[in-house]
């Protein structure tokens, strides 16, 4: 197995366990808290997407599948097209209300856009810098392996929120 059948099965990883976190909830389910200042169900789910489609999108160089497929329209977010949910207060984060077909086929979209563009890479670009602004600098496999990092604790902490809606009946 080389570098990028490794990504493609951690980003698979990623997109199964949101995609169970996420679905066939609702909307009381997925807005549900453990407390007032808790985040949900459906802002983890919609905010590791986001986070996936944004910094996936600027390694490949093409447009955010929020914006290109008209997805910032459909959720319809008081927020800036280009927020992806980092430093959201307990407001921001109730204001994230969606039905769990919403938030999955946002996730699916954006999970078939990063598998296309790990289809365009070979392992040699996984060295790539991506980012000169840190010490040392980002390589793309780096930022890949962030990514999902980043997703795969959201979607436990979203499957964790499932298991506690599931038992509070």
């Amino acid at each position: 197995m080389d570098g990028i059948e490794v990504l493609h099965e951690a980003f698979g990883r990623v997109h199964g366990s949101a995609h169970a976190a996420g679905a066939d909830l609702s909307a009381e389910q997925l807005t549900w808290r453990a407390d007032p200042e808790a985040n949900t169900i459906a802002w983890l789910v919609w905010h590791l997407t986001r986070v996936q489609d944004d910094h996936v999108a600027s390694v490949a160089e093409v447009e955010q599948v929020w914006t290109a497929q008209g997805w910032t329209d459909r959720f319809a977010l008081p927020f800036a097209d280009a927020d992806i949910g980092y430093g959201h207060s307990a407001e921001e984060v109730g204001a994230v209300a969606a039905p769990s077909t919403l938030l999955t086929g946002y996730l699916d979209a954006v999970h078939e856009q990063t598998l296309r563009f790990l289809g365009t890479i070979a392992d040699a670009d996984l060295d790539r810098i991506v980012d000169v602004d840190w010490d040392p600098p980002v390589t793309l496999g780096v930022r890949l392996v962030s990514v999902v990092s980043d997703d795969l604790q959201h979607a436990g902490q979203a499957a964790i929120l499932r298991g506690m809606v599931g038992r509070r009946g």
